[in-house]
């Protein structure tokens, strides 16, 4: 039973940590202030939360786990809500997503 409580938390870590991997070359690699926003939220929400699971594995029924746990909970609440002010605070200074052209939003295409 031991192995098996090792081999899922190593798998979720494993995932987790891949998906941060993943969402740090979306930061680099997206075109926009908003598409590297989401990525960021991904990153924060997903592949935190994966590790903390694995993490979780591996504290047991401790004090320990009801840390991780709490630590959880923020991330998962905060983290969105954190996002969607930064983006609100972002729209409002009028800085505008990029749409299918690559032109953000109200500006003319160079395309008939």
């Amino acid at each position: 039973m031991n192995f098996a409580v090792d081999l899922a938390s190593a798998a979720l870590l494993g995932v987790g940590g891949l998906a941060c991997l993943v969402g740090a070359l979306g930061l680099l690699r997206m075109p926009d202030f908003y598409t590297r926003l989401h990525a960021a939220s991904l990153v924060d929400t997903v592949g935190a939360g994966l590790m903390l699971a694995g993490l979780l594995l591996q504290a047991g029924w401790s004090l320990v786990a009801v840390k991780l746990a709490a630590i959880g909970l923020l991330l998962f609440l905060t983290g969105p809500a954190a996002t969607h002010a930064i983006a609100k605070a972002a729209l409002e200074r009028g800085l505008r997503p990029r749409l299918n052209g690559g032109n953000a939003v109200g500006e003319a295409s160079s395309n008939p």
